[in-house]
């Protein structure tokens, strides 16, 4: 029984770490961008795609959105002028999410933020021993 209870424990420290780095980096997107960071991670996701332009759906699924709430979503970050939405090509029901130039360089400045957060409230405690185990355990359980 005491193995499982360790094992519990373990669970939630990793909880408590993964929820105290997303409410830094949290803080720090809206302080320093103006923005939450689901939109850091909708330009992320899009600047990584081929020509930053990702279907709606194949964008939902990455930031694990419902297809509304993504269209919420973009709506904000489209009056903002990070992004647009593109007919399409190959299938006209659907429509793309693209990066604007201005959503292009405001990716390019929030990524600056977002590195000094990783590195302060997570990554910054670990020695280079610490990084390789955790990447090596992390590794592990999303094969699974």
């Amino acid at each position: 029984m005491a193995k499982k209870t360790k094992d519990l424990r373990l669970w939630h420290e990793f909880r408590r770490a993964h929820s105290r780095a997303t409410t830094n980096l949290e803080n720090e997107m809206l302080d320093r961008m103006g923005f939450p960071l689901i939109w850091f991670d909708t330009l992320h996701h899009l600047s990584e795609a081929p020509r930053n332009k990702l279907r709606l759906q194949d964008l939902a699924d990455k930031l694990l959105f419902s297809r509304t709430g993504l269209t919420r979503l973009v709506d904000r970050i489209e009056e903002a002028g990070l992004v647009e939405r593109e007919p399409d090509q190959q299938d006209r029901r659907g429509i793309s999410a693209v990066l604007t130039s201005a959503g292009l360089q405001t990716h390019r400045e929030a990524v600056s933020t977002y590195d000094k957060v990783i590195e302060s409230h997570f990554l910054g405690p670990l020695n280079t021993g610490d990084r390789k185990a955790l990447r090596s355990a992390l590794r592990k359980v999303l094969s699974t």
